[in-house]
């Protein structure tokens, strides 16, 4: 496919579009490039028409730009949510924006207009200094040429475009330009004011807060430091999604579930009757500081199991908690570094997968435990034990993924194989167990992130079928019964890749099953896989880490800044 037909820039300006579009080709050019020139020269109006044609379908990939801000009136946290939203991220803070852009690697062209006018152009400047040290990343700034924020970015040897320089200007397209203008009278005059005042809003009112522009709250609460009995930094800890169009209420569950423990004691009932026609209800929710019960820290892995919640913290450390309230059960006895992945059976047997690739066995100290003679003489290994080391014989130190159910461990690795290990039922002599049955299948391309497992129940009141999901780096989600063929199509596809997977049987006595769907964008998707299908969504404001489905049919999603438990409507 051609690539789609540039205009010529307006005003002339030819020559300096010319030089852009070569910046933005040259391998050896440095990574920032400066547009600079004096009050009403055009800059603005040269960088409109890069990022109007840069950010068409079928641009050739050299002269795409993936981001923009305008930066008037607008601050670093608020630029870096619009880049989030723009560059298909999840990320909370500038800084975060900065890690998630350097573990990603590919080429990404930034351009902030009107930075000098920007609410804080130091931190601005902080911002992009950073950016441009990612050898990946370019970055295009406008700067009025008396600004003060000009310093720190030309001390890095830019390269500069000054448009009060003549070289950048068509003079007899600029003057056929200017003889148009001429013909159409006069324009206003543009001036570089400060942002107007922003209009008020009850920052103590959550209906208020909920139903007012997004980025006008933001703003307001980033320019202040009451706390507005806790709704500023419930805003500020989850603004990334709140500022998405979306309806009052579903901006009121998200705001709920980033509420902390102490807010103003009203607030919560008052934020759950705003949010009553969204899809979902927020049955509790902790955030990072919580104290009543204490938040579990941060989730990076989750699982069910006897009515507790075990969550994997970035230590290692996996905790217990209530399924129902979150309050503190017990702990796992060893801690296991870097946790990716946890699996636990209703019996009280759970694995635990590192980051290096290896499966840990632990017993729950909530699970009920043999005594006396019993306790002696049984020794066997448990039918989850067996699982596992079936999957380590097969697969040493490659996992990356980890799910399992009744009789079956599904295992995901970094190849894009899924392997299911299946319990068999022996007809031989007691003492001698049969070996679990494996399978094997390529799914994706590169690492398998998530997987999740699941039976379906059949009429005759057998064991169900065995049913896999998993999820990849490549965007798709698929579907596969260990000894079947997978469906050919992914049942989802997206162009991120998927954090986290999570399936159960049941949403209730009579509900469908349900899929659930972490993104690296910051999307969470609830399906019910019926012949309805309906999917449910919700953006918590950080980076998805983990997600599980319990027995009643509410969702857990985990993040580092907050575990919330949320119930579809």
């Amino acid at each position: 496919m051609p690539e789609p037909k540039w205009s010529r820039p307006a005003a002339g300006r030819e020559p300096a579009a010319a030089a852009l579009l070569s910046w933005l080709t040259d391998p050896d050019a440095p990574r920032l490039c400066v547009v600079t020139g004096g009050e009403g020269c055009g800059k603005s109006t040269l960088l409109a028409w890069l990022i109007g044609h840069g950010t068409r379908e079928g641009v050739r990939a050299e002269r795409r730009v993936h981001g923009f801000v305008p930066m008037a009136g607008e601050s670093a946290l608020t630029a870096t949510w619009t880049l989030a939203q723009q560059l298909a991220i999840a990320v909370r803070t500038p800084g975060d924006l900065v890690t998630a852009l350097a573990a990603d690697g590919r080429r990404t062209v930034i351009v902030l207009p009107d930075l000098h006018a920007a609410d804080d152009p130091e931190m601005v400047v902080e911002l992009a200094l950073r950016l441009v040290q990612l050898g990946h990343v370019r970055l295009i700034v406008e700067l009025r040429g008396d600004s003060d924020a000009a310093g720190g970015l030309l001390a890095t040897r830019p390269a500069v475009m000054d448009l009060d320089e003549r070289q950048w200007t068509d003079p007899e397209r600029h003057a056929v330009w200017a003889r148009e203008q001429d013909s159409r009278g006069p324009a206003d005059p543009v001036h570089d004011e400060a942002p107007p005042e922003l209009p008020a809003v009850d920052l103590y009112d959550p209906a208020a807060v909920c139903a007012a522009d997004p980025w006008q709250v933001t703003r307001l609460y980033e320019r202040s430091d009451e706390s507005y009995g806790g709704l500023r930094a419930a805003w500020l800890r989850a603004g990334v999604s709140l500022t998405r169009e979306q309806t009052s209420a579903d901006r009121a569950v998200v705001l709920l579930a980033a509420l902390g423990d102490g807010a103003d004691p009203r607030l919560p009932q008052a934020i759950a009757a705003l949010a009553e026609s969204a899809a979902w209800q927020v049955v509790w929710s902790r955030v990072r500081g919580d104290v009543r019960p204490p938040w579990p820290g941060p989730a990076h892995a989750l699982a069910c199991g006897r009515g507790h919640l075990f969550v994997a913290d970035h230590q290692g450390t996996v905790r217990l908690v209530d399924e129902g309230d979150t309050g503190p059960v017990g702990r796992l006895p060893e801690p296991v570094r870097q946790v990716r992945a946890i699996a636990a059976t209703h019996e009280g047997d759970v694995l635990v997968l590192d980051a290096q690739g290896r499966l840990h066995s632990r017993r729950s100290p909530s699970a009920p435990r043999a005594t006396g003679l019993s306790a002696l003489l049984d020794d066997d290994p448990t039918p989850l034990d067996r699982l596992a080391q079936a999957a380590r014989a097969q697969l040493g130190s490659q996992a990356t993924a980890l799910a399992a159910c009744e009789q079956l461990l599904a295992v995901g690795d970094r190849a894009g194989r899924v392997h299911a290990f299946v319990e068999v039922d022996s007809q031989v002599d007691a003492e001698v167990k049969a070996e679990p049955r494996s399978f094997t299948v390529r799914l994706h391309e590169g690492e398998v992130t998530g997987v999740a497992a699941l039976r379906l129940t059949v009429p005759e009141d057998g064991p169900g079928i065995p049913l896999v999901y998993s999820g990849g780096y490549d965007g798709t989600v698929r579907a596969w019964g260990p000894g079947a063929e997978p469906l050919a199509s992914p049942v989802r596809s997206r162009p991120c890749p998927v954090t986290a997977l999570a399936a159960a049987g049941t949403t209730g006595a009579d509900g469908p099953p349900v899929l659930a769907i972490g993104w690296a964008d910051g999307l969470v998707e609830h399906h019910a896989l019926d012949e309805n299908g309906m999917v449910r969504s919700y953006w918590p404001g950080a980076p998805v880490h983990s997600l599980a489905l319990t027995g009643t049919g509410a969702l857990l999603v985990g993040t580092d800044e907050m575990l919330a438990c949320l119930r579809p409507v």
